[in-house]
Order: C-alpha cells, then structure tokens, then sequence
C-alpha cells in the first residue's frame, strides 16, 4: 500500500509547494510512482509542475464532492515522470460542501482507498492554513512532512501545528506520524538561521531530517517554467538537495 504523505505547515511562505513538487519529482526519478495531489485552491503546485490550472477537465474539487472518479481528473506529467490530481479555485466550495458533511473530514481518506495501492507514494500540498482541506489531508496520511523555514517566528508556528497533529490524532487518525521536520530556505552564511536550525534540533531531535533544503536561485525559478528542479536545473544545489531528501524518506520510511 502507498504511503500517503502530506506536506503541511499552519505558516505560509515556508516552501511547501517547492517541496511537493520537487520531493514528488525526486521521488519519480528514483524509480517511484507517485501520485502529486494539489489540495490548495490557488493551485500553485499543479502550475508549477506544467499543468494549466485554468483548462482542467477536471479536479481534486469534483473527486473530493463525489462528481468524478480519482482516475477521472488524474494527469500524467510525462517530464516530471509522475502523476497529478490537480485544483484550482474550485477548490474553495468544496471545502464549504465538506463542512455540511457529517464524514467531511474523512472524504479524502475514502477517494485515496481507490487508487493509492496503484502507488509507492502519495504526496499532498496543503494549503498554508487550517481549514477543512487540511483536516482531510491529515485525516488521509499515514505521514506528515513539516517544510519550516529557519527563521524568527519559526518554533512559535511549530507549536500549533504540533496542536493541530495531536488533535487530528486522538479524534480522527490515530495512526498519523511525523515523517520529518525539513529545514527550507536555508542559508548557512545567516547567523539566524544557524541558530534557529540548531533549536529545532534541540526541541525536536531526531524528528528533524538531516537533509536541509538550501535558499537556491534555480529553486525560485523553476515554478515559473512549469517544471520540477530536476528538469529545470538538475545540477543545481536545490535539485541535489530534493534528491537527497527523497533518499533519506525512502530509508526512513520503506516508500
């Protein structure tokens, strides 16, 4: 059975979508299927991977509220080597739809039962808050993936995502797991982030990956192009970063 991993953080700007896609594609060019869910009505990561977000058949939107099946609104990204259930703004009304259900927050749980055997790992890109779309992507994972950038605020945002983790394991999924905090956005030249990534080791321990994502101009770049930093810049720090995190996840978790 796949392993659904969904890739969270109550604070926006920290990288969760770079690491989605990146991660996703990473995954992909070691011999992984995987299956890339956008669950963020902006959309960002379906763009960012090459998909028109705007000219979409159809969605995460219509698979979540029950119109189309998972395989339906599946996509394959033939460069990036991977599969895609892509969003878009119509995103937003499924969230109110799942508020009206009394099994809202497991909806996406039942879609996944469909089609995750079909991978070695599910991937979903949350949206930077906590709504109802990420109560159903916490509900859905056997793991969560924690992009924190190192930077002031952020062990203070930590705290309620720990809140929010301990919540959705005692009342709806009590097998989730903390696959790994990964340092993002990191320049080892910034004396702040030096001493922020040495705090969260200190209070996190062996929760925080070993790989750490470095702040890299090819990185901010490649969403642009509509392509995953592999196919964009292969030799680029980011790409081997991205690489190296897959690494340590396969080891760490038998994907």
């Amino acid at each position: 059975m796949g392993r659904v991993i969904a890739v969270a953080n109550q604070k926006g700007g920290v990288g969760k979508t770079t690491t989605s896609v990146n991660l996703a594609a990473a995954l992909a060019r070691l011999g992984k299927k995987i299956l890339l869910i956008d669950l963020d009505p902006q959309g960002n990561a379906t763009v960012a991977i090459g998909v028109d977000k705007d000219d979409l058949p159809a969605s995460v939107f219509e698979v979540l509220v029950g119109e189309t099946k998972p395989r339906a609104a599946i996509i394959q990204v033939e460069q990036a080597g991977l599969d895609l259930l892509p969003a878009n703004g119509d995103l937003t009304a499924a969230e109110v739809a799942l508020l009206e259900e009394d099994m809202g927050p497991k909806r996406l749980r039942k879609v996944l039962k469909k089609v995750r055997n079909e991978y070695d790992a599910v991937l979903i890109d949350c949206p930077p808050t906590l709504n109802m779309l990420t109560i159903n992507a916490l509900t859905a994972a056997d793991g969560i993936l924690v992009p924190v950038q190192c930077e002031y605020f952020a062990l203070e945002g930590l705290s309620a995502l720990m809140d929010t983790i301990e919540t959705v394991q005692q009342q709806l999924n009590a097998t989730l797991h903390i696959d790994g905090l990964l340092r993002t956005m990191h320049d080892r030249r910034n004396n702040l982030a030096n001493d922020v990534s040495s705090e969260l080791v200190t209070h996190f321990g062996m929760k925080v990956l070993q790989t750490i994502i470095p702040r890299n101009v090819r990185l901010a770049e490649a969403p642009s192009y509509g392509e995953s930093i592999l196919d964009y810049d292969a030799s680029s720090n980011g790409a081997i970063a991205y690489l190296a995190l897959a690494n340590e996840l396969i080891r760490k978790t038998q994907i």
